[in-house]
């Protein structure tokens, strides 16, 4: 009899074990209860931030919206108001500020002696494949090439070109760049366009421009005018702009071209 009570008492208290692991102290579960009242107070604050940020945002959009239909109202009642050219790849000459006659011929002239230089006499833009300036993955000039930038800056030194200014723009493909010896003269395409916009500046200011009218601008790959899916697509891509406009025409970073402007 005692060897059989002490088996249901074994019994007992194996079948009291589970029962034990599913107890949870109130000390612990008033733990719990206060982490999940933060963690709900805290996902209510996020949700309100994002409404806010969402509120934000088309506050933001409304504003953009009204300033672009601002300026378009202005562009139409006065189309000879001067914008500043953010974009220094594309600023164009706005209307009613044109080159000199003689200088748009004299470059229309120099452009179509090479085959591979453009000259747009409506936007002052010069375009020069950038083949024929470097070496690959170099930034030192062509022998070729100073002989034809050097009959640029001949342009540039007419007295009806005096006033001019000039922007240099260098542009790359998005490949990158080969060689060892290249890769650590130009960290990155970056690097590379501007080193080459440099150049050409330095040759124009060597022919006697003033570098107080030269600008200098480097967009590596980042201002393709073609596809850069093939070698001739990519050839397009890696290109010089140099860009003469009137002093006036104003240009971000130019402080003499809007006095005061800039600070």
């Amino acid at each position: 009899m005692k060897a059989a009570g002490w088996g249901l008492l074994v019994m007992a208290a194996g079948g009291l074990a589970p029962l034990a692991g599913c107890y949870v102290p109130k000390s612990q579960l008033v733990t719990y209860e206060t982490t999940n009242r933060v963690l709900s107070e805290q996902n209510r604050a996020q949700l309100v931030e994002i409404e806010n940020l969402k509120a934000h945002s088309r506050q933001t959009e409304d504003q953009l919206i009204r300033a672009e239909q601002e300026l378009a109202v202005r562009d139409q009642a006065d189309p000879n108001s001067p914008r500043l050219a953010g974009d220094l790849s594309r600023p164009g000459i706005p209307n009613g500020r044109r080159l000199p006659a003689a200088v748009s011929q004299q470059l229309s002239g120099w452009a179509r002696q090479y085959p591979n230089l453009s000259f747009d006499a409506e936007t002052g833009v010069s375009k020069c494949d950038m083949d024929v300036l470097f070496d690959s993955g170099q930034a030192e000039l062509k022998p070729s090439a100073r002989t034809m930038l050097s009959e640029l800056a001949q342009v540039l030194q007419l007295a009806e070109a005096k006033d001019l200014k000039i922007m240099v723009v260098g542009h790359t493909d998005n490949q990158q760049i080969v060689g060892r010896e290249a890769r650590d003269k130009y960290a990155n395409n970056f690097h590379l366009s501007t080193a080459r916009a440099l150049a050409v500046a330095d040759l124009l200011r060597s022919q006697g421009l003033s570098g107080q009218r030269i600008g200098v601008a480097g967009f590596g790959a980042h201002e393709p005018v073609a596809a850069n899916d093939s070698a001739v697509q990519r050839q397009k891509n890696r290109r010089v702009e140099i860009f003469v406009m009137p002093r006036d025409v104003p240009v971000v970073g130019w402080s003499d071209a809007t006095p005061g402007g800039y600070y």
